[in-house]
């Protein structure tokens, strides 16, 4: 028995010393799937991809970390942060007034496996609102139903475009997701030329710039329309009172630096929980080594 009380101390001691040593990839001081302790706070509900891409990009587990901080700046918000794709607590979607999923999209996308289909569209039949962020917003042309209802658009393989490329969004809309933000450029991995559901309908660009033409040459349905404003986010008011909100930057995690680059996201998750947007746009505070914490340990590309 001490033999494996002594055993244990060391693996602790190992676990420990191991996270003092690498900072960046300790998760374990955020907490998961944590319910609010007052029903009456709004619950908005996390969902962060399992690991993907190469370090500081596609940091699901870490943007989610940061863009839970950020929402708890705004008064009675509680953000519950699920991981690995989906919440384990089937408490976790109850009550919930807006859900944001980031997360790998395309033919190995979450929101499209098992019953999953079936829990996002009873939210959105219950006017929970859904946002889609980066990569999240790429489904099968198939599934095409799923996002449609959802979104009101998303990303097609073989008709939309994924350049890397800086926007500079030099106007932006009256909307209360753009209060607070000014204009911007950035450079991100910008999706456009979506697939929107017809006319439009029910469709508001937030974020348009024009792509140079040299980043449509290799998409052969987005080089038709050389100089064309292309819309990189928007949102979707449903018919029945719903909201969605579809981003498609946040390649590079370091873009969370931008004040008005996060301000635009987190406006917009509370516009889809029904909550007044204040006039000079949420309260966005970040220190700058908020962007070094809850990392996903990934292997280096080869350059």
């Amino acid at each position: 028995m001490r033999r494996l009380f002594f055993i244990a101390g060391i693996c602790f001691l190992l676990v420990s010393l191991g996270r003092a040593a690498d900072p960046e990839h300790d998760q374990s001081d955020v907490p998961i799937e944590m319910q609010p302790p007052d029903a009456s706070w709004t619950k908005i509900v996390l969902v962060a991809g399992k690991p993907s891409h190469g370090p500081r990009e596609h940091e699901y587990f870490a943007g989610c970390a940061l863009l839970a901080q950020l929402l708890r700046q705004t008064p009675h918000v509680w953000p519950v942060i699920a991981r690995d794709g989906w919440p384990t607590n089937p408490k976790t979607f109850e009550n919930a007034r807006s859900v944001v999923f980031f997360m790998n999209g395309g033919g190995n996308h979450f929101c499209l496996k098992e019953d999953h289909p079936k829990q996002i569209t009873k939210l959105a039949e219950q006017g929970v609102g859904l946002v889609n962020l980066h990569f999240t917003v790429e489904y099968p042309k198939e599934k095409s139903p799923f996002p449609l209802a959802w979104l009101g658009g998303y990303y097609e393989k073989d008709f939309s475009a994924n350049p890397m490329w800086h926007a500079s969004f030099k106007a932006l809309p009256e909307h209360p997701i753009t209060r607070g933000v000014r204009p911007f450029n950035i450079l991100d991995e910008w999706y456009y030329n979506i697939r929107f559901v017809p006319e439009m309908k029910g469709v508001t660009p937030i974020l348009v710039a024009t792509p140079p033409n040299a980043a449509r040459q290799r998409f052969a349905e987005a080089k038709q329309h050389p100089g064309r404003p292309e819309v990189l986010a928007w949102t979707f008011e449903r018919s029945n009172g719903g909201r969605s909100f579809g981003f498609t930057g946040l390649h590079y995690h370091d873009n969370w630096a931008n004040p008005d680059f996060r301000r635009l996201i987190v406006n917009a998750v509370l516009w889809t929980a029904h909550l007044d947007v204040p006039s000079g746009g949420a309260p966005v505070a970040m220190a700058s080594q908020d962007l070094h914490k809850h990392l996903d340990i990934k292997v280096a590309k080869k350059k």
